[in-house]
């Protein structure tokens, strides 16, 4: 599966979204918005949030479903935390809002 792009090829910085289209019925949305944070997130950590979410935010649960320890699972959801509150997220976070 391809995976959204996400940075710039060339300067490395964080990629906006300039067109949407509807694949149904064609219409496009024309502008430049940015990426929300989870989407600059690599799919590991994606899946990862996915299944907390579907675990309803229970680190047991998720420990029983990846078959790990309750700390490896806090662990991972504190390194995952970590990026998203990484200073380029935070400022695109904020470009989104008002």
């Amino acid at each position: 599966m391809k995976r959204l792009p996400v940075s710039c090829p060339s300067c490395e910085r964080r990629l906006d979204v300039k067109r949407l289209v509807c694949g149904e019925c064609g219409t496009e949305v024309e502008g430049v918005y940015p990426l929300p944070p989870l989407a600059a997130l690599g799919l590991e950590d994606q899946a990862f949030i996915c299944d907390f979410v579907k675990a309803s935010g229970s680190l047991k649960e998720m420990a029983a479903l990846l078959k790990v320890s309750y700390p490896t699972v806090r662990n991972r959801l504190d390194e995952v935390i970590g990026r998203l509150r990484s200073p380029e997220t935070e400022s695109e976070a904020g470009r989104g809002e008002g």
